[in-house]
């Protein structure tokens, strides 16, 4: 790898503009890709086959015509007082004009909501006052049918008894029939038979009354059953009605109003033109006397590249860079090298945003990376070349040889980043995945612009890469004083047991650490979703923030007179549950097997109640007549718990296969056991003491008003699994440019505590250059528009921070020290197994010593006394091993 980077180093320099052109033909072709099959970024984070994700597509399928996404908008009198007509008349207007953009379904004011909720109330009420009033009728009806039926009984008897007189007077004129004269038996029989007559007659209009009072029994019967049936379904209405009392679509005071937008694709898949040009109506909307904000689902858009805070931060690595070589055309080249890659790297990379699916973040975790790594690898090529050129030699040969040196470790270093970062795809979660492949992407193409394009450069600029001063002292650099005597080790001990304390102190922040997603509250202040925020939280409460959608799945399908009475069954379980404020049902699918209704917690979508209510939820058993309801939710807080569940199971994974590729790579470079295992336990060290950092500035609210964080939140979930495996990369760069050095002197004679202190002393000074500049690239993204990249853009330079210049140049070489010749223990066998993979470049070194003056090749000049890929000069140790023998392996 060295003799190949050499020649590449070789080709570059003396074929630059070939080089230079290629890369800007490169360039623009990476520009027309992107012009061509670039896709929308969306800014929203899903993860696919999570129980949430689930919950979706079921509501997806089986209610299709609720399939779309919904955004807020809020609508709020400056005065804090009512609406007036002509304001609620210009929220409509304003409503019916969103309506017909393209990719909304629809957009309903809260007014005329509200107005339905509160018909629906009346409605209730009213028909209370009906039924009441019915049955007052019905039992009038049926006191005057009582009376009736008295009457009837009495007559029925005076029938009977006047039937059973006749009957005694017919026996008795039966009787005397034979002594009567003809005449007059005959009259009293016509008598008789009159009476018959008359009682029959008064049987009859008996049974015509009993038939009349049996029907009216039968109305009334028939009458109060629907009265009670209305009662009853009455009833039912009044209690869902009652589980909804808390959800308002106006402020109590009426002077805020929720306007709901519905589109056509899911919030995830809705186009960014549809979300930008509703957040610009709201914007623009000259609505008298009132505020129009839109929340955060509608107005979280694609934040900038690079704003005043990134360029801030490349600003100061500039001066970094000027401070540190003194030119102001050599800190130009790695920042244009930097430039260079992040413009190729970016535009290949959003070149497949048409295919694959890209969230706002990736990008510009993209950019953070390119411009760190690329300017801190471009710089340590360009500080090994400055040092051999002051050295005495030529400009092609330096130039190929730091890239051979030099470039090698970049390479390696380099390696084990992208390692990490292409890892990431183990996760199983795309967007993660994509994150990680991107940022391997972009310092992929740090390295390749690092050794080609920056030796161009270097040919290019020739021996104006030194100053005037520097140039007239060519090949007499003078000698350099080293160390020669090892750290005291009372000194060792103090820095190893102080620096893991201190760590340790600031780690443990890190043990309350909450995972969550952004909300409107972490916006900025003065931005809309803030401020749509807080007045639904104000307003509404803070459940309005984040209401959960929760899907009951019955065992079987129902009637549709059952719906009513299932809805309050399952809808007044779930209200049993804590922290539960409403519950609103939402409807039923087609075939009546899926009730969805709408939860509203009382706590906000990152709160540590509505997280305990969604395991409430979901851990619920509801039952119906017709067995066990199976319940599933979705909603913010679901989504947060689910994406943390995720990460956390598949963070073992990526740990070992991390931590186990690095450690074989650097058990290869170091030809050690103990460095790398040292190394691996100081970036522990590292990463823990910045997740501390995080939590109790991000999650606490500590230093809040420095950093800008005005409501503090749980972490974003996916940061702590970004941040180990970019700092890890980045731990080993330094361990890598650091123990290096210490290695070299060793293998040069020095005494293992020795060489601790001459290797740390070769190092420090661009170590310590290119940690500023990448935490001053990092830190500039602190200060972003974004939420999601404020903490990102914090961990990064944080973790660089402490594992820099606490762990790599103050325990490291406090815990080497103390290991002395054991750090560099490695059993022979395994010595002639393991291939030398040379990253210093040392062979090479070998081969091609110092040459000449400048611009004359083959004279013989100056002996290279170097003893670090990237370091500054350091002389060769005058003292042997105790065994006295050359040193038999340089690494």
């Amino acid at each position: 790898m060295a003799g190949l980077l050499y020649r590449l180093g070789r080709f570059s320099a003396r074929r630059h503009w070939l080089v230079i052109i290629t890369w800007v033909v490169i360039m623009a072709v990476a520009g027309v890709t992107y012009s061509l099959f670039s896709g929308t970024i969306s800014s929203a984070i899903s993860i696919p086959n999570t129980k949430t994700s689930q919950v979706q597509d079921e509501l997806a399928d089986k209610f299709p015509s609720a399939n779309g996404g919904n955004g807020t908008i809020v609508f709020e009198t400056k005065n804090g007082k009512a609406f007036t007509d002509a304001q609620k008349s210009e929220v409509a207007d304003f409503l019916t004009k969103v309506e017909k953009l393209d990719g909304v379904k629809g957009a309903t004011s809260g007014f005329d909501t509200q107005d339905q909720l509160d018909e629906q109330r009346q409605k209730i009420v009213d028909g209370r006052k009906e039924i009441t009033d019915g049955r007052a009728k019905l039992e009038t009806g049926q006191d005057q049918l009582d009376a009736q039926k008295a009457q009837l009984t009495s007559g029925k008897q005076q029938i009977k008894d006047a039937q059973a007189q006749l009957d005694a007077q017919k026996a008795q004129a039966e009787a005397a029939g034979a002594a009567l004269p003809a005449a007059q038996a005959q009259a009293a029989a016509a008598q008789l038979q009159q009476a018959q007559a008359q009682i029959d007659a008064q049987q009859a209009q008996i049974d015509a009354g009993e038939q009349q009072i049996a029907e009216a029994q039968k109305t009334i019967d028939a009458n109060t059953k629907k009265l009670d049936d209305s009662s009853e379904e009455l009833e039912q209405g009044s209690k869902l009605l009652d589980l909804s009392k808390d959800v308002r679509f106006v402020s109590s005071n009426g002077s805020a109003v929720i306007g709901t937008v519905q589109f056509t694709k899911s919030t995830y898949e809705v186009p960014a033109d549809t979300k930008t040009a509703i957040a610009d109506d709201a914007d623009s909307a000259d609505i008298s006397g009132v505020n129009v904000y839109v929340s955060n689902d509608i107005a979280q858009g694609v934040p900038s590249i690079l704003g005043p805070g990134e360029i801030v931060g490349v600003v100061i690595a500039a001066l970094v860079l000027f401070l540190m070589l003194r030119t102001v055309i050599g800190a130009a080249i790695p920042l244009v090298s930097a430039v260079l890659g992040v413009g190729v790297a970016s535009l290949a990379s959003l070149s497949f945003s048409g295919l694959v699916e890209f969230i706002s973040v990736t990008p510009v975790l993209g950019v953070m990376l390119g411009l760190a790594v690329g300017i801190d690898y471009s710089l340590f090529i360009l500080n090994r070349h400055r040092t051999q050129l002051k050295q005495g030699m030529q400009v092609h040969e330096s130039i190929g040889l730091a890239n051979g040196t030099s470039g090698n470790a970049v390479v390696f270093a380099g390696a084990t980043v992208i390692v990490a970062l292409l890892a990431l795809n183990i996760t199983g979660i795309p967007f993660l995945g994509l994150m990680g492949t991107v940022g391997a992407v972009a310092v992929f193409f740090a390295i390749l612009i690092a050794t080609s394009f920056t030796p161009a450069l270097l040919s290019l600029i020739g021996m104006r890469i030194l100053r005037k001063k520097e140039r007239t002292k060519i090949g007499n650099t003078g000698s350099t004083r080293v160390p020669n005597k090892p750290m005291k080790t009372w000194r060792a001990i103090v820095t190893l047991v102080a620096g893991v304390a201190v760590l340790g102190t600031i780690a443990l922040p890190a043990t309350q650490m909450r995972l969550g997603l952004p909300t409107g509250a972490s916006e900025s202040v003065d931005s809309s979703q803030y401020k749509a925020y807080k007045a639904l939280d104000e307003e509404f409460g803070a459940g309005q923030n984040g209401p959960l959608l929760v899907v009951a799945t019955l065992p079987d399908s129902i009637s549709k007179s059952d719906v009513t009475a299932t809805e309050v069954t399952i809808g007044e379980a779930l209200a049993k549950n804590d922290d539960v404020k409403a519950v609103l049902p939402i409807g039923t699918s087609s075939d009546r097997d899926i009730i969805a209704f709408q939860v509203k917690p009382g706590g906000g979508p990152d709160s540590i109640s509505t997280e305990n209510l969604v395991k409430d939820l979901r851990d619920q058993t509801v039952t119906t007549d017709d067995g066990t309801v199976t319940l599933g939710v979705a909603g913010n807080a679901s989504a947060n718990i689910d994406v943390s569940e995720k990460l956390s199971n598949v963070l073992p994974l990526y740990l070992v296969v991390v931590v186990g590729l690095s450690l074989i790579i650097l058990i290869i470079v170091f030809r050690s056991f103990l460095v790398p295992i040292t190394a691996t336990a100081g970036f522990i060290l590292s990463v823990m003491a910045s997740f501390g950092g995080l939590t109790a500035i991000y999650q606490w609210g500590w230093l809040g008003s420095v950093f800008g964080v005005h409501d503090p939140a749980p972490i974003l979930s996916f940061l702590p699994i970004i941040e180990i495996g970019i700092l890890f990369g980045l731990a080993m760069d330094y361990q890598l440019f650091l123990v290096s050095g210490m290695r070299e002197a060793y293998a040069h004679g020095a005494s293992a505590k020795v060489a601790v202190q001459r290797g740390l002393h070769a190092g420090r000074a661009v170590v310590t250059a290119a940690a500023i500049i990448m935490i001053s690239v990092f830190a500039g993204f602190i200060f972003s528009d974004s939420s999601t990249i404020k903490p990102i853009g914090f961990g990064l330079a944080f973790g660089v921070l402490i594992d820099a210049f606490v762990v790599r140049m103050l325990l490291i070489p406090a815990a080497m020290h103390l290991l002395g010749q054991s750090a560099w223990w490695f059993p022979k066998w395994l010595d002639r197994i393991v291939p030398d993979v040379d990253v210093e470049g040392a062979k090479l070194e070998r081969s091609h010593p110092t040459s000449g003056q400048p611009g004359q090749p083959g004279q013989p000049g100056h002996e290279d006394t170097h003893t670090g890929s990237h370091a500054l000069p350091v002389a060769p140790d005058a003292n042997a091993h105790e065994s006295g023998h050359p040193p038999a392996h340089r690494a």
